[in-house]
């Protein structure tokens, strides 16, 4: 018998831990390959972590609702092979010629962060190995650590909080190993809310009040975009400017190449990436509106991504990004739209994709809805809602004078944060997208 280490794989690029949310396997069961053992969550995506192995799971090192850090060994598995002492990888043969990353290749970072030499057996307070690390490259004490008032669950003190003191402390931009802090990481940006390694498991629950009323608990993710809204309102103060768009040609270009569509590239064109076309065509007429705010700086992006709210079938809603959306024609984007509303639906999503974003895009129409006033997902500086297309009575006007004809018509509506974008700026923007829509060619080829 051999005994094999389950290691908690890396995630993405800007990924160094997660929460275990449950597992689906539990001491004593059989394990065949890519068996999933348990759940993981990060701040935005939750995912399975498969087995490379087969055999019986011996050992659980995280329960439920503790943090692990990318690489930790978070399970024992005992395997029927037996261990040779060259046999530092068990899944390479498995593994061999595959692009993807399967848990247990790759399985330790190269370089581990420094020990820190503080005492931390002095402090109650709850610190991840990543902080602690920081803290000790930058010679802060635990009594100084004690004292930041930190942005997670009960408080906790997370990375983005600790760069932030110290970025302020120095008066320079701080570049802390091993994670690297750029400006989509920064608190302005974004509020992490992993819950702490020492806190009481919450589980989903209901209770009967006076016979009719139930007290719902939140559950993992409700609680993170309640924290991330509350703090995009605190943020930024928001100001909405709302545009009605003839979209007749768009509507009628869209049914006449549907069926055709999707014979060839076995895809359903909708809306949505012909609304994402518009938006990125914007974005380049109007750059200040894809940018971030930090502190008094105002980054410009270089980059186009754009969010998509997507909501799930538990009722919350995840936000999968298009990279690069300006460089991709129609059918990238039909495909790119498709494959992340399907992937976010079945709980696929990585976690590098939902991170990035530079412009928010949500179709509120969707739900019967004729227009929102969405809230900003920060650290960006704007949002589009889309509603619902109705057809109205319209006024045309004609070489032979003015007419009322029947039209597709649909509401746009953009927040946007008013300490950088102001309302000449949201207004001409969210014009010219409602301009792209209106001009659509009807002949256009795809």
């Amino acid at each position: 018998m051999a005994q094999y280490e389950l290691l908690l794989p890396k995630m993405g690029e800007s990924v160094a831990e997660a929460t275990v949310i449950k597992w689906v396997k539990q001491i004593g069961d059989t394990i065949d390959l890519d068996d999933t053992v348990l759940e993981i969550a990060t701040d935005k995506v939750d995912s399975e972590v498969p087995s490379p192995v087969a055999g019986k799971l011996v050992k659980q090192l995280f329960a439920a609702d503790e943090v692990a850090q990318v690489g930790d060994v978070i399970a024992i598995i005992e395997t029927e092979s037996k261990a040779s002492p060259e046999e530092k990888e068990p899944a390479a043969a498995v593994t061999e010629g595959k692009e993807e990353t399967i848990p247990g290749l790759e399985q330790l970072p190269e370089e581990k962060p420094a020990e820190v030499q503080a005492d931390f057996s002095s402090t109650d307070r709850f610190y991840s190995p990543l902080v602690k690390s920081i803290a000790s490259q930058e010679n802060i004490s635990v009594q100084e650590l004690d004292s930041i008032k930190g942005s997670g669950a009960d408080g906790r003190l997370n990375k983005d909080d600790l760069l932030s003191y110290i970025a302020n402390r120095t008066g320079n931009k701080i570049n802390a190993a091993p994670a690297e802090a750029t400006p989509q990481q920064q608190p302005v940006a974004e509020v992490k809310t992993s819950p702490a390694p020492a806190a009481v498991p919450s589980k989903t629950s209901t209770t009967s009040v006076s016979g009719g009323d139930e007290i719902i608990e939140m559950d993992r993710m409700r609680k993170l975009i309640a924290d991330h809204m509350v703090m995009s309102k605190t943020t930024s103060p928001h100001v909405t400017s709302f545009v009605e768009a003839d979209v007749t040609n768009m509507v009628l270009w869209r049914n006449k190449v549907k069926n055709t569509f999707e014979k060839r590239e076995n895809e359903k064109i909708t809306f949505t990436p012909i609304f994402v076309e518009a938006v990125a065509k914007a974005i380049k007429d109007f750059p200040m509106i894809n940018v971030s705010v930090n502190g008094t700086q105002i980054i410009k992006k270089r980059d186009i991504n754009i969010g998509m709210a997507a909501a799930l079938p538990s009722g919350n809603l995840i936000v999968p990004v298009i990279k690069n959306a300006d460089q991709l024609n129609l059918v990238g984007l039909t495909k790119a739209v498709n494959d992340l509303a399907v992937r976010a639906r079945t709980s696929k999503l990585k976690p590098d994709e939902t991170q990035g974003g530079t412009f928010t895009l949500t179709n509120v129409g969707s739900f019967g809805n004729v227009m929102g006033t969405p809230i900003i997902n920060q650290p960006q500086v704007a949002i589009l809602a889309v509603g619902s297309i109705k057809k109205k009575p319209a006024v045309l006007e004609t070489e032979h004078g003015d007419v009322i004809a029947i039209r597709h018509m649909m509401f746009l509506s953009l927040s946007y944060d008013h300490r950088v974008v102001d309302g000449s700026l949201g207004g001409m923007f969210v014009r010219r997208v409602a301009d792209y829509l209106e001009n659509w060619d009807f002949n256009r080829e795809i």
